[in-house]
């Protein structure tokens, strides 16, 4: 059997949630319904809709390139003024760098066709895209580096940690790895623990076209940019990375929304989720009924990373106990457990380091979870774009709240003061007179700290 062949007997069509996969020449195939799945980079891009993805992440690609070169434009006006021979010479290595930068990030990214995106950098402020909103194409760019260049100490720590606490499980299998980033972590479980097929899942491009090119031995160079460079040359570095060698065969990367993973039931024999379960946005009791979802009888969760559990409401922070107890009645039996502090994102040329501790467990699956429906954390209507919008309440305030926003935009003209402006709120009863100039002042302190945040 290829390893193609390896890859379409574990896949599971993302849109209908019931068929397989086949691989053609335009793609991969949905055997039931026959929707499509393009390959971009070599990488199956497995999103229940990939078009509408595609447009989302090329959005954002475009917002970034923009974004660095308006930091090249604030860098090169510095430079026009009156400055110290060290300070001139940090701001040119900066510029440079992030000239040189956007290039290669635009290169990296090819298979995205930034040249079909024709919006201006105001638009993106307005209409940002939902991934989740937090994520973006370099939430952890330095990932990047600690995996494929100078983090060999946490990476060993890390890969040492989980074979420890997994010993018992004897037969790796099939193993899928969610939430894989840049895919160091899956690279050395491959080679080290010699799973049959190791499938590597993640959302973001570019972390993933890193991962397919030094996996397969050709280098990457990108720029790192220190949180707190301890030496003038630190604050731009143009690293190689690469790996220690190409990984063997069996090893596939996936683009694909992991809370709507296109992978058959009981498709592996493991499940790694590497610092994924506190970040996600779904309750940790659905996302480990999903895993075990995807788990053979008898198959093992390993789970590594934090549990500083921070998104949703109160009740769903989980505690150290409360998480180990979602775990056993998620259907596995009582979970091998390690706790170790371990280095992290130690980068040499950074004085931003420190040390974090690490829960890793491996539980065998005893038994189905609860069932699950077929939709993932977002509701349907969210995921396939030929489902109608509901009329919600949200959308009917946001809908009143984005008026007044435009309609306060637009009496910004260098005359008006902001007790005008608020006189003339009340003159369109859009708000009471004791209301109206202390919420203009508080929409345009907001629209002044966002635009501090955006460089603008």
């Amino acid at each position: 059997m290829t390893d193609q062949a390896d890859l379409a007997a574990v896949l599971h069509c993302p849109r209908c949630m019931r068929a397989g996969l086949s691989l053609q020449r335009a793609g991969w195939i949905c055997v039931g319904c026959n929707a499509g799945y393009p390959v971009l980079g070599e990488v199956p891009w497995l999103f229940a809709e990939p078009q509408s993805m595609l447009a989302q992440w090329r959005a954002r690609l475009q917002f970034l390139v923009m974004s660095i070169e308006r930091e090249v434009r604030t860098l090169r006006a510095e430079l026009a003024g009156a400055l110290g021979e060290s300070a001139r010479q940090r701001l040119e290595l900066l510029a440079v760098a992030h000239e040189d930068h956007a290039r290669r990030l635009t290169q990296l990214l090819l298979p995205l066709n930034l040249a079909s995106t024709h919006s201006v950098y105001e638009t993106h402020l307005a209409l940002r895209t939902r991934l989740p909103s937090e994520q973006g194409l370099t939430n952890y760019y330095v990932n990047l580096h600690r995996d494929w260049a100078w983090g060999a100490a946490e990476n060993d720590a890390s890969v040492a940690l989980i074979r420890s606490v997994a010993q018992h499980h004897h037969s790796w299998g099939g193993t899928l790895v969610l939430g894989a980033g840049s895919g160091r972590l899956a690279y050395d479980l491959h080679m080290q623990c010699a799973p049959r097929l190791t499938v590597a899942v993640d959302f973001n491009p570019l972390l993933l076209f890193v991962a397919r090119d030094v996996t397969r031995g050709a280098p990457v160079e990108l720029y790192e940019f220190p949180i707190a460079p301890r030496r003038l040359a630190d604050h731009a570095i143009l690293r190689t990375l690469s790996a220690p060698q190409p990984v063997r065969p069996g090893f596939h990367i996936v683009a694909a929304d992991v809370l709507r993973a296109p992978f058959a039931p009981e498709a592996f024999d493991t499940v790694v989720t590497p610092w994924l379960i506190d970040i996600v946005s779904e309750d940790f009791a659905r996302l480990a009924a999903r895993v075990n979802a995807l788990l053979r009888p008898g198959g093992c969760w390993v789970n590594f990373g934090s549990l500083a559990f921070t998104q949703g409401e109160r009740a769903l922070r989980l505690s150290f106990e409360e998480t180990l107890d979602v775990v056993s009645r998620a259907g596995f039996a009582q979970p091998a457990i390690e706790e170790q502090s371990i280095p992290y994102m130690c980068s040499p040329a950074s004085r931003h380091a420190r040390k974090e501790t690490v829960v890793a467990w491996c539980a065998r699956k005893e038994g189905p979870a609860q069932a699950l429906a077929a939709e993932g954390t977002l509701p349907e209507w969210l995921v396939l774009s030929d489902r109608p919008v509901p009329q919600l309440e949200y959308f009917r305030v946001q809908a009143v709240a984005t008026r007044i926003h435009a309609y306060l935009t637009a009496l910004i003209d260098g005359r008006r003061s902001i007790r005008d402006m608020a006189r003339m709120l009340v003159e369109q009863r859009l708000m009471s007179a004791e209301d109206a100039e202390p919420a203009v002042r508080r929409f345009l302190i907001r629209m002044s700290e966002d635009s501090r945040k955006d460089g603008m």
